[in-house]
């Protein structure tokens, strides 16, 4: 089989090209896609650092330097959580605010050319595809050719 033709190079193309385009277009607004994902997922009440780091796929500690960035720019503030000082939840400032419903924006209308441009049941066969490789790959284990030899 050609990697052209692998499932997880095409998911991997398809991504990083939807991700390019979401990084031209947030670049007018002064952000990045990533940034502009987070802004996104902050809710109103905060969201725990923890929680964000889950939503990126990355872990607590490598998202340090994204938060700290965003601070300084003026888009967030971290807070201790109340009751657990070792929790800190993000916010968003009113600038953060207004760049989150840009991003927003720029989302909806994304979809919106998707949708218009996907037949209903190309889409809905698509979701129900990536949840059912999501399953699979959170499901997956490595066996090696010792573990086949052994089960015949």
């Amino acid at each position: 089989m050609k990697q052209q033709e692998t499932i997880d190079y095409l998911l991997k193309v398809v991504w990083q090209n939807m991700s390019n385009t979401y990084n031209q277009i947030a670049s007018e607004f002064g952000i990045t896609q990533a940034i502009g994902y987070m802004l996104i997922n902050i809710d109103k009440e905060g969201t725990a650092v923890s929680q964000l780091a889950a939503l990126l796929g990355v872990k607590a500690t490598s998202l340090s330097r994204m938060l700290n960035n965003m601070e300084e720019s003026g888009l967030i503030y971290r807070e201790a959580a109340v009751g657990d000082k070792r929790s800190v939840k993000v916010f968003l400032t009113e600038f953060g605010r207004e760049k989150r419903q840009l991003a927003k924006g720029v989302v909806r209308s994304f979809n919106d050319y998707l949708n218009k441009n996907l037949a209903i049941q190309e889409k809905n066969q698509l979701v129900q595809t990536l949840q059912k490789l999501n399953k699979l790959t959170l499901g997956y284990t490595v066996t090696t050719e010792n573990d086949e030899q052994k089960s015949k």
